[in-house]
């Protein structure tokens, strides 16, 4: 088998650490190689993994052999370029049941979409072992005495914990697969709403840099304009409604990296309104008046959070193939923090005039 196998394999892993839990491995076939299902040759060749996995991604379009899609019986030649996307299966399957407030917004065989709160954390990790979403999915799913293949659901991507929104999550290792697809093809549809430091030039734009790992904080991400670190990254935005010292505006992702919204806003001097992980804790505009700290201090007491909201999700089902969009109100939190900024504005006027 070809090295690049090896490189691409752990070049790719990173998208795991990223909003979307997938991984994308590439394998060139050797030129001695004897024909075999890929299925099987698949099986054999990366580790930890099964042939239903396997299965399941032929079934979702997720293994291309020389850039086609192929089914889980092609028979494998000498020299072929394969390119697989798998979904990440479940990492702790101990994950117990806890009644965890969730606002779900659609549930059917396949997927469930909830409306995350601020403050909850999508999966067990360090620091987090329980009290996360899935602990509060597997609670549901045992009240509701549904028949889930793994108890808590299949993750096919994250937001942050103190993100508020929608997201999806899989109720069998099939639809996970299919969604995985989609995410990996950008043809999910997500929108968010974020409060940002400054006033824009422009109505909209696009920032474009690659998005690694910092190498001053690992907790934290960074951009790399230059292309030689990190992964690519694309972020849209378009002004909603201005005040002066900061800016609501609507972002498109095309990509899904880790804090891309966050660290992409911070990249080009607009970071998220008391995102303390990226400076947006600080007054970084306006006044130096007393009356203007203590209105930016009550504001930061009411949202004690990045203001940022996964306002929109779309995606094409899993088995009926039909398009899916979601809309969700924007949280208490942030409705407030916006209402005291536009009485702000209409005092900081009548001053003025």
């Amino acid at each position: 088998m070809s090295q690049d196998f090896d490189d691409t394999l752990e070049n790719d892993l990173a998208e795991e650490e990223g909003n979307e839990l997938f991984e994308h491995i590439r394998i060139v076939v050797d030129k001695g190689q004897q024909m075999e299902r890929i299925d099987t040759f698949l099986t054999n060749h990366i580790q930890n993994i099964s042939r239903n996995r396997v299965q399941n991604a032929a079934k979702a379009g997720n293994i291309l052999v020389n850039e086609k899609a192929v089914k889980q019986n092609y028979k494998v030649k000498p020299n072929d370029v394969i390119s697989i996307v798998f979904s990440y299966p479940p990492r702790d399957t101990d994950i117990k049941p806890q009644q965890i407030p969730l606002n779900i917004v659609y549930e059917d065989d396949d997927v469930i979409v909830v409306n995350k709160q601020a403050g909850l954390v999508v999966h067990p990790g360090h620091g987090n072992f329980d009290g996360t979403l899935l602990n509060g999915l597997a609670y549901h799913f045992e009240q509701t005495h549904q028949n889930v293949e793994n108890k808590f659901g299949y993750l096919v991507h994250r937001i942050d914990k103190d993100t508020t929104g929608l997201m999806i999550v899989a109720k069998n290792e099939t639809a996970q697969a299919i969604l995985a697809h989609q995410f990996f093809e950008h043809s999910i549809h997500r929108r968010y709403y974020a409060l940002v430091w400054g006033d824009f030039a422009e109505d909209q734009g696009i920032i474009e840099g690659n998005i690694g790992r910092s190498a001053n904080d690992r907790r934290k991400m960074a951009v790399y304009p230059e292309g030689n670190q990190g992964k690519d990254a694309i972020t849209h935005w378009k002004v909603l409604e201005r005040f002066g010292y900061v800016t609501l505006n609507e972002y498109r992702l095309e990509t899904g990296r880790t804090h891309q919204i966050r660290v992409h806003s911070q990249y080009i001097g607009h970071p998220l309104f008391n995102d303390a992980m990226y400076g947006g804790d600080m007054i970084l505009k306006g006044t130096t008046f007393s009356k203007y700290k203590q209105f930016i201090d009550n504001c930061f007491k009411i949202i004690p959070r990045h203001s940022l909201h996964a306002k929109e999700l779309g995606f094409v089902h899993p088995t009926t193939g039909k398009q899916m969009m979601f809309t969700s109100e924007l949280p208490d939190d942030m409705v407030q923090v916006l209402e005291k900024w536009r009485n702000y504005m209409k005092s900081r006027d009548l001053v003025e005039d």
